[in-house]
């Protein structure tokens, strides 16, 4: 939800075990025509289609550049196309931010499955996928900075196998599980355009963390799930952990309990020990 990164510093002070930025494009673009954001308390749900808005790669870079290493905690830097870039041309995009920010993150998460930007989940194709992480791979080992795929929770089993493959053998660090949906609860007022979050995502992101550990199995090894999506409570964050994620992390949290959530979760877990 910090995407230029004017609040990270702030969040890194509240507690939080790492901070996500973005998603970063390299060229500078506006959101979505509005309605862009809602909420339904009753659902517990988010709703939103922003499409990658971003004061582009230039002032962010310019904002992290004054920030003093080591960070506080772990930065990842979440980049994505340009909605004008042809899919044929989007790994580009992604190397040119890549070298951009170089090793300014602690790793980068490749959002190739926002709802939000026409045709971009067409590279989690499985032909797609391999061709932009093969050509990212090489930039980022340069680099010696690992990074996450964010995946949609809108996959097929055999295609969220198809994913996991591709990205295993293009040296993947892990997984962000998982990006918002298009599924639509009934009673659903939003649109069937733009991505849900919230309660409706809940199960369907325990699902997918369920899925991939078992669809990974020894590829596992030390690659990181992170599990995302419906996260509401503390007792969301332990159930997370305990069903096989390496960390948490929440945007629905925050919107309706405040920036004071991280405590609660920390409070709760000592409670609990």
């Amino acid at each position: 939800m910090d995407k230029d990164a004017f609040g990270t510093p702030g969040w890194w002070k509240l507690g939080a075990g790492f901070c996500e930025i973005g998603t970063i494009t390299p060229a500078p673009q506006k959101a979505n025509p509005k309605p862009r954001v809602g909420r339904q308390t009753e659902q517990k749900a988010l709703w939103n289609r922003l499409g990658f808005p971003s004061q582009g790669a230039k002032a962010v870079n310019a904002r992290i550049s004054a920030w003093k290493r080591p960070y506080p905690a772990p930065l990842f830097i979440n980049i994505g196309k340009n909605r004008d870039t042809p899919l044929e041309e989007a790994h580009l995009d992604y190397e040119m931010l890549v070298r951009t920010f170089g090793n300014k993150a602690d790793a980068y998460v490749i959002n190739v499955s926002s709802p939000n930007t026409k045709g971009l989940r067409q590279l989690l194709d499985e032909k797609n996928l391999n061709q932009l992480l093969g050509h990212l791979r090489p930039t980022l080992a340069d680099l010696n900075v690992p990074y996450f795929l964010k995946v949609s929770p809108d996959l097929s089993e055999e295609d969220l196998e198809k994913v996991l493959r591709v990205s295993v053998e293009q040296n993947a660090a892990g997984w962000i599980l998982t990006n918002t949906t298009l599924f639509r609860p009934p009673g659903s007022p939003f649109p069937l355009t733009g991505g849900l979050s919230g309660a409706p995502l809940a199960q369907k992101a325990r699902e997918f963390l369920q899925k991939s550990l078992k669809l990974l199995g020894p590829q596992k090894e030390d690659r990181l799930l992170i599990s995302v999506g419906g996260v509401l409570t503390p007792q969301d964050v332990m159930d997370r952990l305990e069903l096989g994620a390496d960390l948490v992390q929440t945007y629905y949290a925050l919107v309706y309990e405040g920036p004071y959530f991280f405590r609660q979760v920390k409070h709760w877990i000592k409670k609990q020990t």
